[in-house]
Parts: C-alpha cells; structure tokens; sequence
C-alpha cells in the first residue's frame, strides 16, 4: 500500500502492514524497543488484533534493526525519531496512532511533541530517562567495544551512549504533548522501571496511565492479552472521537 519507504540517509524501512476496515483512512504504526524489531510477538498480536476491530496497522524496523537498511552501530533514539518522520510522510493520507514500545516510547514522545501528524499516542512500557536507562543497563559496557546485553549482533556505539545522555529524559517534553496519550506499564517491568511512566503523568495530567498487574518489559505470557485489550480499546475509542 505503501511502496518502499526510505529514511533521510537513503536507507529502505522493513515493515508489514495489517488491513483494517476497506476505506479506512486511520493507521495504526507500531515501533519497537532497542534491540528488537518489528517482530517481536506482543507487538505483531497488537497489530493483528487492530486490523480484526477495523483499524489498519503498519509495523516496522527502526533502520538498523530487523530487515531495514542501514547499520546497528548508527541506530539512536534521535536517527529513529527521523525514522519515524519517513513512515508519517509515506502515510501522508492518514490519520495516525503511533504505538512505542520501550526505547521507542521516548522516540513517540519526541516526535509527537513536534510533529502534529500524530493524533493519538501510546506508550508501552516506555523510557523516559534515558540517561539513567543508559547508565542502569549499559554503565559496565565500554561503547565500541562491548555489546548490549551481550548480545554481538548489537554492539554498544559511542555514538548511541552520547544521544542518550544528551536527550537525558523526555519528561520535560511531555506538556508539548497535545493529543490524547495513553500509558501502559507492567508492574514487573526490570528494564524500564514503572516509574518512568508515573513520572509522565506527574507532569502530563491529560495522560493515562495502566498499569498491569505483573506484566513484564515486553508483557510476555499472561501480560500480552491485558496489555493488547486496554491498548485496542482505548485507541478504537479515540480515533472514534476525533
């Protein structure tokens, strides 16, 4: 539907699309957190869920990770905003939710805070000090020469570890935020502390926040249905309002 969609350094951004209703002219685009993809299983039942209640949904890559081009030592929450800024001029046509999960959650709050194409947004468990997330997860790990998590298909970049902590949180960026916003947290999430969420709504009180019971950093097992449920809901209600 969409053709190839290419980010402002030329590289092609992977992604699925999910139809909805015929003639819809509402989209669903769902991001994903550092280290994942477009694949990751909580975020592809959320978009299947959304195309049966009608709402069509486009799943994709930051650049760097999954199937787009491009390298994963270059991906920072910054060049991802500007990913994002690529999938909206393709969805030109469009009335747009965008949903960030994790490291993509502060990529949401960044460009919707500028970018007015965005008319309702999500966040799912998603990270708002990045400098402290930065320090917490990878403080041990020497950029350019370790790995995140220790995983070697996803090496620590000097590059990433600075824009982190020049961004340093998105909390002061959320009373720019003028569309309706929802906040879904899992009460056991160890890598982006629930806090982060209850930060936003400190400072954002036209923010909702969920939390759900137990649910972990990417609401595996008994997590994903909950998590799906209030974020279908609430997103088919609002595009339903506008």
């Amino acid at each position: 539907m969409f053709g190839d969609i290419v980010n402002a350094q030329g590289e092609q951004l992977d992604y699925s699309y999910h139809a909805g209703a015929e003639g819809s002219s509402d989209l669903v685009v769902l991001g994903h957190g550092v280290t994942g993809n477009k694949d990751r299983p909580f975020i592809v039942v959320l978009a299947e869920t959304l195309a049966v209640a009608g709402l069509p949904a486009l799943r994709f890559s930051f650049s760097g990770n999954g199937d787009s081009g491009g390298s994963f030592v270059d991906s920072t929450i910054s060049k991802e905003v500007d990913d994002l800024g690529a999938i909206l001029d393709a969805a030109a046509d469009c009335r747009i939710c965008y949903v960030g999960h994790s490291m993509a959650g502060a990529v949401g709050v960044l460009r919707a805070s500028q970018d007015k194409r965005i008319r309702l947004l999500v966040s799912l468990a998603g990270m708002v000090h990045t400098a402290a997330f930065n320090e917490r997860e990878f403080g041990d790990v020497t950029p350019d020469a370790g790995d995140m998590w220790d995983e070697p298909d996803c090496p620590l970049s000097r590059t990433y570890v600075e824009d982190m902590n020049a961004i340093g949180s998105v909390v002061d960026r959320a009373s720019a935020i003028a569309v309706p916003w929802l906040l879904v947290h899992g009460s056991e999430d160890d890598v982006v502390p629930i806090g982060d969420s209850r930060d936003i709504v400190a400072a954002q009180a036209a923010a909702t926040l969920v939390e759900v019971p137990g649910a972990d950093h990417v609401f595996s097992m008994d997590g994903t249905d909950p998590m799906v449920s209030e974020a279908a809901s609430w997103i088919k209600s609002q595009f339903a309002a506008l």
